[in-house]
């Protein structure tokens, strides 16, 4: 492995710092915590598809924020491509949130 490149592991960890620095509007906590990230794949190409979800589907930055997401992961100099997908299934609740959030929120 050259030095140029870095492991699918090591770009994923990269990603979610990047996404722990994206916050719903109306609640002030990064969209990670809040468990609005289902998943994020990356094959060795650096490709990169997130699957994520809004807090409802009538959400006030239901255009912006996917479009946020894409754009700063593809801002990160390893990523190939980002696709995004919006889901609604499973529908997100709060027991999505982590505990940093829930605490954040004075939900525990």
């Amino acid at each position: 492995m050259s030095v140029e490149e870095i492991d699918t592991n090591e770009l994923g960890e990269k990603i979610v710092k990047v996404l722990k620095t994206i916050y719903d509007p109306e609640i002030p906590v990064d969209i990670y915590e809040l468990g609005l990230i289902y998943d994020v794949f990356v094959n060795e190409d650096y490709d990169v598809k997130i699957l994520m979800t809004l807090t409802t589907p009538n959400c006030p930055v239901a255009e912006t924020m996917p479009q946020e997401v894409e754009e700063k992961v593809k801002s990160l100099d390893s990523v190939n491509n980002v696709e995004l997908e919006l889901t609604f299934d499973p529908p997100w609740t709060q027991d999505l949130m982590s505990e940093e959030a829930k605490l954040e929120l004075g939900m525990l």
